[in-house]
């Protein structure tokens, strides 16, 4: 089994989330690749994109795959988890699920129509702490995958935060309704998660037959 760990929009591979889970899988003996989704140029990222970088990576991989993936990651793991068979077991912290239409709707009209006008958009990204411009052709991409509904039937664990004013927990509650396969926890907390990660890896932990308690 490999294990593979897909950051946020606006993240990166030493997030906070991201290095507390490698630091435990070390601690099991076990490595947790953390690919780069900013892809050299965040303005010139798409789902679309990340999808195929991905696909690139992971093409050498004989073993069957487990995908850990945080906000926007856990979308691009449900997807990529529907096209690739290896896939085996996902992890979904606060998927972005309707992340498109939330952020549309977050944003406002006018503010979507000057960013399609200009072209360009101003995000805050947290792992080079500065805003950083991106394309609008982003979020027109982003539509056309939130509309997809991923149904093969891959084991999943999705975590998500009650208090979560990004992407409400509801849109997992709907997600994991009708697919038995996945089972759902809600916690106390937000949508980074961040205030909750010894809890996170004792869930993940158990779910992936890792570890019953939370590694010290």
């Amino acid at each position: 089994m490999q294990y593979w760990y897909f950051h946020g929009f606006a993240s990166g591979p030493t997030s906070q989330k991201a290095v507390f889970f490698q630091q435990q899988m070390q601690a099991l003996g076990l490595t947790l690749h953390l690919p780069d989704l900013n892809l050299e140029d965040f303005s010139q990222i798409s789902l679309s994109r990340q999808l195929a970088f991905l696909g690139q990576q992971l093409q050498a991989v004989e073993e069957p795959l487990t995908l850990i993936g945080s906000s926007l990651g856990g979308l691009l793991a449900a997807l990529y988890a529907e096209r690739d068979q290896r896939v085996a077991q996902l992890v979904l912290l606060a998927p972005a699920f309707e992340f498109a239409q939330r952020w549309q709707t977050r944003l406002g009209a006018a503010a979507v129509a000057q960013w399609r006008e200009q072209g360009i958009h101003e995000v805050f990204h947290y792992a080079q702490r500065r805003p950083l411009p991106l394309r609008y052709g982003f979020l027109e991409d982003a539509l056309t995958h939130t509309q997809a509904s991923p149904q093969r039937p891959v084991p999943t664990l999705i975590i998500h935060g009650r208090q979560d004013a990004v992407i409400d927990y509801s849109v997992s509650v709907a997600y994991a309704a009708p697919r038995p396969w996945v089972d759902l926890k809600l916690i106390e907390s937000d949508h980074a998660l961040t205030d909750a990660l010894p809890l996170l890896w004792d869930l993940s932990g158990q779910f992936l037959g890792l570890t019953s308690t939370a590694p010290a």
